[in-house]
């Protein structure tokens, strides 16, 4: 099969098309015939081994060649313990334990894997289990007459989170880059801050921050929040994660907010909800661009350097 690979960290450069052998499923896992798959933030820092956390899989070179965690497609074998899945259904899932996804054929584990909904396009489906998982969990807590703010709000989980917010209620502001304000009113942000114009953590203050790219001090985001308010971080530098779980905790207890690290629970749970959302019309699904399997340096690149409107999404005949 053909898949996009690479031996070392680095930029784009690092990767090359290669013919590799299908994978073959365990009794616990599916082979899927990959469709599409979507890219997260978490696909670039694996590909540059930064931050240091994301070197998960190994130190000093990568320990899986094939990155791509956002997977949809159809069921082609599936293990002996499989009860779930049979040859041809259809499923979309976040294969982040295994990856593969930048291949023509992928293992998951079968409790990575949903059904996809008939209404929603490989691509669709394929856009929506990181995302969606980060964005449902993050902004839980979001209702009527609060104030929540988004950083990074003009990416995949952003374009996400922002309508949950809304529709639960809440006065939504999205921060990003300059080129992202039209697109993040778009999707029901009520304001809008380019991050390279204006602090956003001297505006406010907010119930809710839910930050996609943190790299701000502890003090700088207690200054964001309201009295009673929680700060939550999913991405950012190895350093600013670290003081949020050391200081972050002793700084919030002291003044009385919350501030923390948003461990997000992966699994069809978690992204399922929102999948409900989306086919019911409550929440739109906002891709970018596609790329073919030969473009994945070039939409990595696009995803990595901030240019992304929403999702991107690699697609496979």
């Amino acid at each position: 099969m053909r898949a996009v690979v690479y031996g070392r960290y680095g930029g784009p450069e690092v990767l090359s098309i290669a013919e590799v052998p299908v994978p073959a499923p365990n009794e616990k896992q599916v082979l899927v015939r990959v469709h599409a798959t979507s890219l997260n933030l978490s696909d670039w820092e694996c590909l540059r081994g930064k931050p240091f956390y994301s070197r998960i899989d190994g130190l000093r070179a990568p320990g899986r060649r094939i990155l791509g965690s956002d997977i949809a497609g159809r069921v082609e074998a599936v293990g002996s313990a499989v009860t779930r899945f049979r040859l041809g259904d259809e499923v979309y899932g976040d294969n982040l334990s295994l990856k593969g996804g930048f291949a023509e054929y992928a293992v998951a584990p079968e409790s990575a894997l949903a059904r996809k909904p008939e209404s929603l396009t490989f691509a669709e489906a394929s856009t929506l289990p990181q995302a969606g998982a980060i964005a449902l969990q993050g902004t839980a807590g979001a209702g009527p007459g609060t104030s929540v703010l988004i950083n990074g709000a003009g990416g995949g989980s952003g374009a996400f989170a922002i309508p949950l917010a809304k529709n639960a209620g809440a006065h939504v502001t999205g921060v990003d880059n300059g080129a992202k304000l039209e697109f993040m009113r778009s999707v029901g942000a009520d304001e809008v801050i380019d991050y390279r114009t204006r602090d956003f953590t001297a505006t406010g203050p907010y119930d809710l921050v839910l930050d996609l790219v943190g790299y701000r001090s502890v003090f700088a985001y207690r200054r964001a929040l309201a009295r009673g308010g929680r700060y939550r971080c999913v991405g950012g530098t190895t350093r600013v994660l670290l003081r949020l779980v050391t200081a972050g905790a002793l700084v919030g207890a002291v003044t009385g907010r919350h501030l923390g690290v948003l461990v997000v629970k992966p699994g069809p749970p978690h992204f399922v909800p929102l999948a409900e959302q989306c086919v019911a019309g409550r929440v739109g699904i906002r891709i970018d661009r596609s790329f073919s399997l030969d473009e994945v340096p070039e939409a990595l690149a696009h995803v990595g350097e901030g240019r992304a409107l929403g999702k991107v999404v690699v697609e496979i005949p």
